[in-house]
């Protein structure tokens, strides 16, 4: 998200910040954090780029959705080494 000159972040609806905590992936362990990474960050920049509303909350909900699918799968392989 986009900060204010002054370093803070800008207000956004709840229900935006709601989803958005579940993009955040740095506690996962590395090999599900790197299929999560990019989602989440994708997740970020829309959020930047986009105005608050229904539409951007179920977008952010299917991302969400895909974004589960992809880590459960990545539980399911080994990690390439």
């Amino acid at each position: 998200m986009l900060d204010h000159s002054d370093g803070s972040r800008p207000l956004r609806h709840p229900g935006t910040e709601h989803l958005l905590r579940y993009f955040e992936y740095d506690h996962l362990p590395a090999h599900p954090q790197a299929v999560s990474k990019p989602c989440g960050d994708l997740a970020q920049e829309l959020v930047a780029v986009l105005p608050d509303g229904p539409e951007l909350s179920a977008g952010l909900r299917k991302l969400l959705e895909a974004k589960d699918c992809f880590v459960r799968a990545a539980l399911d392989t080994t990690p390439e080494n």
